[in-house]
């Protein structure tokens, strides 16, 4: 294998050590950047084009569950995605899937079966655990309120995670360095995508995506 970049992005960091073991365990040569929360994802992720793969946490500061996937998915569309976590539901595995994700590893995982995932997944391939059945959404709201998020911009989505988190306008605007009338006018658009007329229904919408994560 040539060299390789790997962005592992989990708040914790005896985990992060983990991951880094199993990515360092190629032939050629490893470049490794660790990141704790998600803004530093994103940066690591924009400032690093040529990276192989991203190992994401759904469960980080600066994010709320499927929405930091969703921001990273839109904003960095060729770069492979692999969730890690430790809610490792059939549930939450399939709607990482259908929001983009390129693999999903269990943060039960052993060392050999982590490196396994990166390797099928730097093939082309996607990564489930072993005992993933697959199969489709169960609930058609929710397959349809997937498919309405697809179609947020990398704003939007992390938009819509701060609304998540409780962040109001104004500190949303300062926590991403824009207007407070630029966050207003995202908060519009996703009411709009979403079908919904407030905040507040925004936030039970993406509640009903996250709602199989227990950790």
């Amino acid at each position: 294998m040539t060299a390789s970049t790997f962005i592992i992005a989990d708040d914790h960091p005896l985990f992060r050590g983990a991951l880094r073991q199993a990515a360092s365990g190629f032939d050629g040569e490893q470049a490794i950047i660790e990141a704790g929360d998600f803004e530093a994802a994103r940066k690591a992720a924009s400032a690093h084009p040529e990276a192989d793969l991203l190992l994401l946490d759904l469960a980080m500061p600066g994010v709320s569950g499927f929405s930091g996937l969703m921001a990273l998915r839109a904003e960095f569309a060729s770069l492979p995605i692999v969730i890690v976590s430790a809610s490792d539901d059939p549930t939450t595995i399939r709607r990482a899937l259908e929001l983009g994700a390129s693999g999903f590893i269990s943060k039960s995982s052993g060392i050999e079966d982590i490196r396994a995932a990166i390797q099928a997944v730097l093939e082309g391939d996607i990564w489930t655990p072993k005992f993933y059945q697959g199969g489709q959404e169960q609930d058609p709201d929710v397959a349809d309120l997937i498919n309405r998020l697809r179609t947020l911009t990398p704003q939007q989505s992390r938009v819509l995670g701060m609304l998540g988190e409780g962040l109001l306008n104004k500190q949303i605007a300062y926590e991403l360095g824009v207007s407070e009338a630029t966050i207003k006018a995202h908060v519009s658009a996703i009411l709009l995508k979403l079908k919904v007329d407030s905040r507040t229904q925004a936030v039970i919408q993406l509640g009903k995506i996250n709602m199989a994560m227990v950790a």
